[in-house]
């Protein structure tokens, strides 16, 4: 098959309610825009009719759908990974299947990239989240721009535009947790930004809960910076500095007042913020010793379970006494095509 112009990545966890409606608006969008394409779904593990519904459509539309079967739910940015790595379109698009960002607009990412520029981030306007959320994301990327060199305006939507180079340079890094919008930024010469606009989730609900926010923003932080570890040493040198200080202040009062007891409650809650700072820097750190040793034991970042591609459908198996009967599925690491 020669290679798409266009490839479109749509990570899919439990969407059974939502995938008929993406089916029936990203097809007729695609083909609007009169170029070769292909659609790569990639199934994180869902627990619904997400998979069947995926391999019907695979069956209905097998020129240009790829579906990736994982074997567990591995989360949304190694799927995409997943998905960039059977991707073989000049201009990726990353979508997410809630349409809360329209298909339709595809096309406007795609003109950008046609210009030259090879980063294509997107801004939601008249945003459809709550009050909460959109208070998150604002603080997040203020925290992130002071920290990191990356800038971007509204790192929550994951609508985006990757060209081949960025896509490839994604592909030749194996880190376990990371931040793709942010990495690919990092790799690209001619960023630029548009506006897109955004839905109410049509049906299902969101996958990310509070915990899951946090720690997607603890891989953006100390995935790209340095500057909390940083920080926390200044701060350690501070309270070092002013410690030493008040000591030198109780030693001379205890010269010429005399020993006292009062002040002992003073003393304990110094002693208490002194420990909560402590523990928050060994949290800080461990944090970062934690993401070293996930990367150093080399696990597959993800395993797929089976490969729907255009006008095949390839299972990961190995042949066994070169008879037609499979043996159990071989496991494919991520870090290279099977």
């Amino acid at each position: 098959m020669t290679k798409p112009d266009v490839s479109v990545v749509i990570p899919v966890y439990n969407e059974e309610a939502g995938l008929a409606s993406l089916f029936a608006r990203l097809y007729p969008a695609l083909d609007a825009l009169g170029r070769s394409y292909e659609v790569v779904f990639v199934n994180d593990g869902s627990r619904d009719r997400s998979a069947a519904l995926l391999r019907e459509q695979h069956g209905k539309r097998p020129d240009v759908t790829r579906v990736i079967l994982f074997n567990g739910n591995f989360g949304q940015h190694l799927a995409i990974m997943a998905g960039f790595e059977h991707a073989g379109g000049r201009c990726v698009v990353t979508l997410d299947a809630d349409l809360q960002n329209p298909p339709e607009e595809i096309g406007l990412l795609v003109a950008e990239m046609d210009k030259g520029y090879d980063y294509i981030g997107t801004i939601r306007k008249m945003r459809q989240d709550t009050l909460f959320r959109r208070l998150a994301s604002r603080l997040m990327n203020q925290t992130r721009e002071r920290i990191t060199r990356i800038r971007m305006t509204d790192q929550g939507c994951m609508m985006r535009g990757y060209s081949r180079g960025i896509v490839e340079a994604i592909n030749a890094c194996h880190e376990v947790n990371t931040f793709l919008p942010a990495l690919g930024y990092t790799f690209a010469t001619r960023p630029t930004e548009i506006e897109v606009s955004h839905e109410e989730r049509a049906a299902g609900e969101s996958k990310y809960s509070l915990y899951s926010l946090i720690r997607l923003n603890f891989d953006l932080v100390t995935a790209f910076s340095l500057v909390p570890l940083q920080l926390f040493s200044l701060v350690g040198i501070g309270i070092s500095l002013l410690s030493i200080v008040f000591v030198v202040f109780l030693a001379i009062r205890r010269l010429i007042v005399g020993p006292e007891a009062e002040g002992l409650f003073t003393l304990f809650s110094i002693a208490f913020f002194l420990i909560g700072i402590t523990l928050f820097g060994i949290g800080l750190l461990g944090e970062y010793v934690g993401r070293i040793y996930q990367q150093v034991r080399q696990r597959p970042r993800f395993l797929i379970q089976a490969i729907l591609e255009p006008q095949v459908v390839r299972v990961v198996s190995v042949a066994q006494n070169d008879t037609a009967e499979p043996t159990l599925p071989s496991v494919y690491t991520g870090s290279e095509r099977p």
